[in-house]
Order: C-alpha cells, then sequence, then structure tokens
C-alpha cells in the first residue's frame, strides 16, 4: 500500500527551505529591533567619550585592523562592529530552530540535533554571545572588551564539541544495564563551565592556540561523523563551512598586513571575516542538522 506522504510536522526540518515562514521573520525581525535599539543608544551621546575609565585596550592606540579608529565615539570601529550582527543572526536563527524542536516531539528518522533541542538552544544563546561580546571589543577597544571577545569565540565550537560527544555517547552506560540519564544535561554544563575558565584565565594562554585546537576538534569530529554507517549527513555543508571559513582567514589576514582596504573603507576585511565565519558556524550547524538516522540502533 502506498503510504502518503508526511506532513510538515512529522519531518525533521534539516534544510532552510523547508523552515516555517515564522522561524525566518523572528531571526530578522528581533535583529531589526536589536539593531535599532543599538543605534537608538549610539545615537544618544554624540561624540562623547562613554568608554572613560574603562581600561584601554593596546588596539586603541596602535590598532591591528585597517579600519580607522574614532577614539571619542560611542563605536570606535565602524565595520568591524556593526558586522558582528551576523553572529547575532545566525543565534537568532538557531534559537527559533531550537524552540521548534522544543515544541514538538521528534518525527520519524530525526537525527540527534533535532532530537535535542538544547544543544540547538545552546549554541543559539552561544553565537548571539560570541556577536554582542566580539562587538562590544570592537565598539569599546577595551580590555575587558578584548577579553570577552577572545573567550566568546569559544563559546559555539565548545557546544559543536559537545554536541558530537553526546551523539557518540547519547546516554550513559556502565555495565549491563544502561542508566536512563542523557549526556546533554552533562555536555551542556561542561560547555558554561568550560567557557567560564577561558574567559577567566584568557590572559594566561594563547588564544590563536586554543582556537585552532577547538576548530581542528570539531572538524575531526564531522568528518568521522562521515564514515559512521548509521548517520546520513549532507557534505555540502560541510564543503561550505571549509569554503567560507578559509575566505574569512584570508580576508582577515590581508586586513592586518593592510593589504585589503583603506581605513575608511566600508568593506573592511576584518569584518567580512565576522560575516564568513557566522556562515561557517551556521554551515556546520546545518551539516550537523542534515543527520537523519538511517539504522537502528542510532542515537535517540
Amino acid at each position: 500500500m502506498i503510504q502518503p506522504p508526511a506532513s510538515g510536522s512529522d519531518v525533521a526540518i534539516t534544510r532552510p527551505y523547508e523552515w516555517p515562514a515564522w522561524i525566518h521573520a523572528s531571526a530578522w525581525g528581533a535583529l531589526l529591533l536589536l539593531t535599532v535599539v543599538l543605534v537608538a543608544i549610539t545615537q544618544s551621546n554624540p561624540g562623547g567619550n562613554v568608554w572613560t575609565g574603562w581600561r584601554e585596550s593596546s588596539s586603541l592606540r596602535r590598532p591591528s585592523y585597517a579600519e580607522r579608529v574614532y577614539v571619542n565615539e560611542v563605536v570606535r570601529t565602524r565595520s568591524n562592529t556593526w558586522s558582528n550582527l551576523a553572529y547575532v543572526l545566525l543565534g537568532f536563527y538557531v534559537l527559533a530552530i531550537g524552540w521548534h524542536d522544543l515544541r514538538r516531539s521528534p518525527p520519524s528518522g530525526a537525527g540527534y540535533l533535532a532530537q535535542t533541542p538544547a544543544f540547538s538552544l545552546t549554541f543559539g544563546l552561544a553565537s548571539c554571545y560570541l556577536g554582542l561580546g566580539s562587538g562590544l571589543f570592537h565598539a569599546s577597544l577595551t580590555r575587558f572588551g578584548q577579553q570577552l571577545d577572545v573567550a566568546a569565540m569559544y563559546a559555539p565550537l565548545l557546544t559543536l564539541i559537545a554536541l558530537n560527544v553526546g551523539l557518540w555517547v547519547p546516554r550513559l552506560n556502565f555495565g549491563r544495564r544502561p542508566f536512563n540519564l542523557p549526556t546533554w544535561p552533562i555536555l551542556i554544563a561542561l560547555v558554561v563551565i568550560v567557557s567560564s575558565l577561558l574567559f577567566l584565565y584568557k590572559w594566561s594562554m594563547s588564544s590563536k592556540n586554543v582556537l585552532s585546537v577547538l576548530i581542528a576538534t570539531v572538524a575531526f569530529f564531522a568528518l568521522l561523523n562521515r564514515f559512521r554507517s548509521s548517520l546520513k549527513l549532507d557534505p555540502r555543508w560541510l564543503a561550505w563551512s571549509g569554503a567560507t571559513l578559509t575566505a574569512g582567514v584570508i580576508c582577515r589576514e590581508l586586513d592586518l598586513a593592510g593589504r585589503f582596504s583603506g581605513p575608511d573603507a566600508v568593506l573592511q576585511g576584518h569584518a567580512l571575516w565576522h560575516v564568513l565565519t557566522s556562515l561557517s558556524l551556521g554551515c556546520t550547524y546545518l551539516y550537523h542538522r542534515s543527520n537523519v538516522v538511517t539504522a537502528p540502533g542510532s542515537p535517540r
């Protein structure tokens, strides 16, 4: 007997064109509201140095990036600040998807990420944290902002690592009788704890080394999952993630070398780094989101 096609509520949304319209409206609506609020705040004190009393970052007097620094304005670097809204938009989208998953039972064939909305909610919050933390640094060029910026970069990557650990070890199992205890609450708690420690001890470690290790770990899990027969993942999202990350690194390095654009150009290399790495994170999320359970015994 031919079965009727499953309704939208019975299918895991794994591709952007499957998302309900309210997800797009919520994400862009929230971004618009936030932008209006931030613009109002920045315009409430034009020409005023609201960062007086904050400890300066070395980037204020010796800029690392090409963009001009406006010392006595609320937003000291414009393009590099506002481009962080790309991370926030990503966060709003993923929060909406997580809320969508939370409000319904997992459909047939749904992968681990769709079955565990807590990871989407955590990744969404981590992306917003990254956007606001990095935005604060580039707006203020303060030492606290720099500390928050660097620490916030780690949070989405830590969440992706925790997601992959949960994918491989969805429940605690000791001996013959498994505990009916999912691992995701423990893993998310560890993300919060490790993120906090990386913020507190930011100045005692190399951010470049930490970031490289986290990116390599995410890439390792992403490739490892391709060889797991019970998972069906769309490799195109992984390819796009790598391509956008590579393009972002190129733009950032050209900007640091002063070879991307002039100080007053709207399009700055580091601003493109923000946009492209937000796309890379989004593609990595969609790669894991594309997971469809194809065989018995897959994580539930």
